[in-house]
């Protein structure tokens, strides 16, 4: 991974660049709540093993699985975005990130994440972090793979490309458009991730910091 190799940098957010996944657990467990614990320890288990998909993919699986009456998908992605804000505006950002914008001042930066995107921008925009990303800030409810694509047809992502991720599906994501993979761990909630990188061959590092402290020695 040589420093002049590389014209995008993607970032997924959560796990990646703020460590919000444990805040998004918590909160789809608290919005699944009074619809019964069973259905609220289905939702937190399948959004574990999915990692990387939307929110509104998440609670369509979850209005599946209820056999009594139903909330709407409006009222649980509201309930679920009160929850999450707040934890959003106080977790921890990535260390080492203002310094890595600043050697990598050359390669455009761009978010893809599988959170709401007009959640994303108005966070990024209170926590001084929107500057950063001059290819821009995307989410759902467009797929990862759907938003990828089409940043690719809009040459707005030049290749090649590193994508930075925390989960199964980014590193998927990353494989099928031919990226380069990375994948970061400190965050993670994928269990599964040493085999998976292994088998996958995907380069790991522990954070953004630590990835920027060898790309930089290259």
């Amino acid at each position: 991974m040589k420093t002049n190799r590389y014209k995008t940098f993607i970032f997924d957010c959560d796990g990646v660049i703020l460590n919000s996944n444990k805040i998004k657990t918590a909160a789809f467990y608290k919005t699944a709540l009074p619809y019964g614990d069973d259905i609220a320890q289905l939702l937190v288990d399948y959004h574990i093993n999915n990692g990387g998909i939307s929110r509104y993919e998440k609670f369509n699986y979850m209005l599946e699985k209820i056999s009594s009456k139903k909330p709407t998908l409006e009222e649980l992605l509201i309930t679920y975005q009160n929850e999450v804000m707040n934890g959003l505006l106080s977790c921890d950002i990535a260390k080492g990130l203002t310094e890595f914008r600043k050697k990598s001042k050359d390669i455009k930066w761009i978010i893809i994440s599988g959170g709401d995107e007009q959640e994303l921008r108005k966070i990024f925009k209170i926590r001084d972090l929107s500057y950063m990303f001059d290819g821009g800030i995307f989410g759902s409810p467009n797929t990862k793979d759907m938003i990828v694509k089409r940043e690719l047809d809009n040459k707005n992502i030049i290749m090649p490309a590193i994508f930075f991720g925390d989960s199964k599906y980014d590193m998927q994501v990353a494989v099928r458009n031919r990226f380069d993979a990375v994948f970061l761990y400190n965050w993670t909630e994928f269990k599964n991730w040493q085999n998976y990188c292994q088998e996958q061959d995907i380069t790991c590092f522990r954070d953004i910091r630590e990835f920027a402290d060898g790309f930089f020695r290259c």
